[in-house]
Protein backbone atom coordinates (compact mmCIF):
# COMPACT_ATOMS: atom_id res chain seq x y z
CA UNK A 1 0.00 0.00 0.00
CA UNK A 2 3.04 1.81 0.29
CA UNK A 3 2.75 3.80 -3.10
CA UNK A 4 -1.58 4.91 -2.83
CA UNK A 5 -0.67 8.21 -2.73
CA UNK A 6 1.05 8.82 -5.20
CA UNK A 7 -1.25 6.39 -7.44
CA UNK A 8 -4.04 8.49 -6.11
CA UNK A 9 -2.22 11.65 -6.94
CA UNK A 10 -1.68 10.20 -10.64
CA UNK A 11 -5.33 9.59 -11.03
CA UNK A 12 -6.66 13.25 -9.46
CA UNK A 13 -4.06 14.74 -12.42
CA UNK A 14 -5.58 12.60 -15.07
CA UNK A 15 -8.89 13.97 -14.34
CA UNK A 16 -8.02 17.39 -13.07
CA UNK A 17 -5.06 19.59 -14.32
CA UNK A 18 -5.21 21.24 -11.11
CA UNK A 19 -7.70 19.38 -8.81
CA UNK A 20 -9.67 20.89 -6.09
CA UNK A 21 -8.24 20.87 -3.03
CA UNK A 22 -11.26 19.91 -0.94
CA UNK A 23 -11.75 16.88 -3.57
CA UNK A 24 -7.86 15.97 -3.17
CA UNK A 25 -8.18 16.01 0.17
CA UNK A 26 -11.17 13.63 0.15
CA UNK A 27 -9.20 11.14 -2.21
CA UNK A 28 -5.88 11.04 -0.21
CA UNK A 29 -7.64 10.34 3.07
CA UNK A 30 -8.95 6.88 1.18
CA UNK A 31 -5.62 5.25 0.90
CA UNK A 32 -5.40 5.58 4.87
CA UNK A 33 -8.85 4.68 5.23
CA UNK A 34 -7.96 1.42 2.89
CA UNK A 35 -4.75 0.56 4.98
CA UNK A 36 -5.99 0.78 8.44
CA UNK A 37 -9.11 -0.92 7.65
CA UNK A 38 -7.34 -3.91 6.19
CA UNK A 39 -5.02 -3.59 9.14
CA UNK A 40 -7.75 -3.86 11.88
CA UNK A 41 -8.98 -7.27 9.60
CA UNK A 42 -5.93 -8.64 10.04
CA UNK A 43 -5.18 -8.46 13.31
CA UNK A 44 -9.24 -9.84 14.19
CA UNK A 45 -8.49 -12.81 11.70
CA UNK A 46 -5.75 -13.61 14.00
CA UNK A 47 -7.73 -13.80 17.28
CA UNK A 48 -7.42 -10.01 18.84
CA UNK A 49 -10.18 -7.33 18.77
CA UNK A 50 -8.95 -4.56 16.44
CA UNK A 51 -10.81 -1.19 15.65
CA UNK A 52 -9.88 1.06 13.00
CA UNK A 53 -11.00 5.15 13.45
CA UNK A 54 -10.69 7.72 10.36
CA UNK A 55 -9.16 10.95 11.78
CA UNK A 56 -12.50 12.74 12.57
CA UNK A 57 -13.67 9.20 14.28
CA UNK A 58 -10.35 9.48 16.10
CA UNK A 59 -11.16 13.19 17.43
CA UNK A 60 -8.35 14.78 15.33
CA UNK A 61 -9.59 18.34 14.74
CA UNK A 62 -7.79 20.50 12.35
CA UNK A 63 -8.20 24.08 10.93
CA UNK A 64 -9.32 24.35 6.91
CA UNK A 65 -6.34 24.42 5.11
CA UNK A 66 -6.65 21.79 2.54
CA UNK A 67 -3.66 20.09 2.38
CA UNK A 68 -1.74 21.11 5.20
CA UNK A 69 -3.98 21.09 7.97
CA UNK A 70 -3.08 21.83 11.54
CA UNK A 71 -3.96 19.93 14.35
CA UNK A 72 -5.78 22.12 16.62
CA UNK A 73 -7.76 20.19 18.97
CA UNK A 74 -7.55 16.29 19.59
CA UNK A 75 -10.53 14.70 21.32
CA UNK A 76 -9.56 11.02 21.15
CA UNK A 77 -13.17 9.87 23.04
CA UNK A 78 -13.90 7.18 21.18
CA UNK A 79 -10.05 5.78 20.89
CA UNK A 80 -9.66 5.83 24.96
CA UNK A 81 -13.56 3.89 25.18
CA UNK A 82 -12.01 1.46 22.88
CA UNK A 83 -8.70 1.01 24.38
CA UNK A 84 -10.10 0.83 28.10
CA UNK A 85 -11.91 -2.30 26.23
CA UNK A 86 -8.85 -3.97 25.61
CA UNK A 87 -9.31 -3.20 21.75
CA UNK A 88 -6.24 -2.77 19.45
CA UNK A 89 -6.86 0.74 18.22
CA UNK A 90 -5.93 1.56 15.02
CA UNK A 91 -6.05 5.56 13.44
CA UNK A 92 -5.49 6.48 9.47
CA UNK A 93 -3.14 9.19 10.13
CA UNK A 94 -2.55 12.26 7.57
CA UNK A 95 -5.65 13.59 7.98
CA UNK A 96 -8.38 15.11 10.38
CA UNK A 97 -11.81 16.90 10.45
CA UNK A 98 -12.76 20.46 10.45
CA UNK A 99 -15.63 21.34 12.46
CA UNK A 100 -16.86 24.54 10.67
CA UNK A 101 -16.36 23.76 7.63
CA UNK A 102 -17.20 20.07 8.17
CA UNK A 103 -14.51 18.61 5.81
CA UNK A 104 -12.12 16.58 6.28
CA UNK A 105 -8.87 17.44 5.78
CA UNK A 106 -4.96 16.41 5.12
CA UNK A 107 -1.85 17.01 7.30
CA UNK A 108 0.66 17.70 4.42
CA UNK A 109 3.95 15.80 4.59
CA UNK A 110 5.09 14.16 7.57
CA UNK A 111 0.99 14.00 8.69
CA UNK A 112 1.45 10.85 9.99
CA UNK A 113 4.10 11.46 11.98
CA UNK A 114 2.44 13.81 13.77
CA UNK A 115 -0.85 12.41 14.35
CA UNK A 116 1.01 9.70 16.13
CA UNK A 117 2.76 11.95 18.31
CA UNK A 118 -0.87 14.30 18.67
CA UNK A 119 -2.42 11.21 19.56
CA UNK A 120 0.34 10.43 22.05
CA UNK A 121 -0.11 13.14 24.02
CA UNK A 122 -4.09 13.61 24.09
CA UNK A 123 -3.84 10.17 25.30
CA UNK A 124 -0.65 10.87 27.82
CA UNK A 125 0.92 7.90 26.20
CA UNK A 126 4.57 7.13 28.40
CA UNK A 127 5.88 6.33 24.62
CA UNK A 128 5.23 7.18 21.38
CA UNK A 129 7.01 4.79 18.97
CA UNK A 130 7.54 5.66 15.09
CA UNK A 131 8.45 2.72 12.77
CA UNK A 132 10.27 3.68 9.50
CA UNK A 133 12.20 1.96 6.71
CA UNK A 134 15.29 3.43 8.65
CA UNK A 135 17.04 1.97 11.15
CA UNK A 136 17.16 4.93 13.71
CA UNK A 137 17.98 8.36 14.18
CA UNK A 138 21.55 9.17 13.31
CA UNK A 139 24.19 11.81 14.14
CA UNK A 140 24.35 12.65 10.70
CA UNK A 141 23.10 10.56 7.06
CA UNK A 142 25.01 7.52 7.70
CA UNK A 143 24.59 7.19 3.80
CA UNK A 144 26.97 10.29 3.72
CA UNK A 145 28.36 10.37 6.79
CA UNK A 146 29.85 6.64 7.24
CA UNK A 147 31.16 7.17 11.12
CA UNK A 148 27.13 8.78 11.95
CA UNK A 149 25.71 6.99 15.37
CA UNK A 150 22.66 5.37 15.75
CA UNK A 151 21.17 7.54 18.78
CA UNK A 152 19.24 5.39 21.15
CA UNK A 153 16.93 8.23 22.75
CA UNK A 154 16.36 11.84 21.45
CA UNK A 155 14.32 14.53 23.80
CA UNK A 156 11.63 16.32 21.48
CA UNK A 157 13.48 19.66 21.68
CA UNK A 158 16.79 17.91 19.86
CA UNK A 159 14.05 15.92 17.32
CA UNK A 160 12.31 19.33 16.54
CA UNK A 161 16.32 20.77 16.32
CA UNK A 162 17.47 17.84 13.71
CA UNK A 163 13.89 18.54 12.06
CA UNK A 164 14.59 22.39 11.80
CA UNK A 165 18.60 21.43 10.44
CA UNK A 166 16.68 19.32 7.43
CA UNK A 167 16.58 15.86 9.05
CA UNK A 168 14.28 13.82 7.30
CA UNK A 169 13.76 11.26 9.76
CA UNK A 170 10.54 13.08 11.02
CA UNK A 171 8.96 15.82 9.98
CA UNK A 172 8.94 19.09 11.73
CA UNK A 173 5.56 19.68 13.10
CA UNK A 174 5.40 15.90 14.57
CA UNK A 175 7.79 16.19 17.71
CA UNK A 176 6.32 19.34 19.16
CA UNK A 177 4.23 17.37 21.70
CA UNK A 178 5.76 14.49 23.26
CA UNK A 179 9.26 12.82 24.28
CA UNK A 180 10.35 10.66 21.20
CA UNK A 181 11.91 7.02 22.69
CA UNK A 182 13.47 5.08 19.48
CA UNK A 183 14.25 1.33 19.51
Amino acid sequence: MGDTTDELLDLAGQVAPIPAPRELDMLLSSGERISMALLAMAIHSMGFEARSFTGSQAGMITDATHGAARIVDVTPVRLREALDEGAIVIVAGFQGFNRDTRDITTLGRGGSDTTAVALAAALKADVCEIYSDVDGIFTADPRVVPLARKLDRVGSEEMLELAANGAKVLYIRAPRPVHVQLE
